[in-house]
């Protein structure tokens, strides 16, 4: 497996006591909802030729990316796990739409290399496919979807409000898997880039390996947050000794005030972790079932 090193995480200095990791789509943004179904949907329909199946292809894909405990998976994980659903979906079989297996992605996926357009292209120059190229083809046009649709989009009330407290006790950071250029675009255009000290896409690594390297021996027990909307920022959290305050899918603004309200000066104070968090966690985790709706 490779290591990414990331200099502007690995070399963050510390100027505050605390810490705060910022998970962006869907947590800071109201983007995921767009992203998903305008600009990754369509794009997986036509670029892996499930046009027979589209209905199911969408709601499949809706269910991982969207409403489910997969919420806010890496691109290509969470493409192989919609191949993977859908195969099995009888209605799906009535049709005799082939889905692909994508052998060759779920050895680039295994392969170490950053989940990312360029560890893909970095892989491909090892490992040439049909299927890769296919696999780049797609995840560039959904990039071009995002340009071309997604703007005008401003983050969740209470969102700036948050940061700009934050900004004076703590050093916060993005921690995303949407590409840098994108999420860079996101926060700049809305003027809340200026409350964060990094901006980490997918380019630098996992969001576990973001938190790593901004945080380790850096800060001290119960000094270091993650917020997010998905399990994914959840175990980031957790896998680097971190709290977390979760965004809830569908309830994003009452998230964000009881944040700014609360949640920051638990946090400050030294009162998060227990009681407090294991309220936020269990309703939190009601939110994203892992069994689909069609097998209910």
């Amino acid at each position: 497996m490779s290591t990414c090193i990331a200099p502007a995480l690995t070399e963050l200095k510390a100027q505050h006591e605390f810490f705060v990791g910022i998970d962006s789509d869907g947590c800071a943004f109201d983007s995921m909802e767009i992203k998903q179904k305008e600009c990754f949907c369509p794009n997986t329909i036509k670029h892996w030729n499930l046009q027979a199946v589209s209905k199911y292809a969408r709601e499949t894909a809706e269910f991982v990316n969207l409403y489910s405990k997969w919420r806010g998976t890496n691109r290509w994980p969470a493409l192989v796990m919609v191949f993977d659903l859908l195969i099995r979906r009888p209605e799906v079989t009535a049709r005799k739409v082939e889905i692909p297996k994508a052998p060759r992605l779920r050895e680039f996926i295994d392969s170490g290399k950053p989940l990312s357009n360029d560890g893909l292209r970095e892989y491909m120059a090892g490992h040439p496919d049909p299927e890769l190229t296919r696999a780049l083809e797609w995840s560039l046009a959904v990039n071009q979807s995002i340009s071309d649709i997604v703007s005008g989009l401003p983050p969740f009330p209470y969102v700036r409000e948050s940061l700009g407290l934050l900004a004076t006790r703590t050093d916060s950071i993005v921690v995303s898997q949407t590409p840098t250029e994108a999420l860079m675009r996101e926060w700049e255009e809305h003027d809340i880039a200026k409350y964060v000290r990094v901006i980490a896409g997918q380019e630098m690594g996992t969001k576990k390996q973001h938190l790593k390297m901004a945080t380790a021996g850096k800060y001290a027990f119960n000094h270091m947050l993650m917020i997010g909307d998905a399990f994914g920022d959840l175990e980031a959290a957790r896998a680097n000794g971190a709290l977390f305050f979760p965004i809830n899918p569908g309830h994003e603004e009452e998230s964000w005030r009881r944040f700014y309200e609360e949640g920051i000066y638990k946090f400050l104070s030294g009162v998060f972790n227990g009681a407090y968090e294991e309220k936020l966690l269990a309703d939190f985790v009601r939110l994203l079932p892992a069994t689909p709706p069609w097998k209910s």
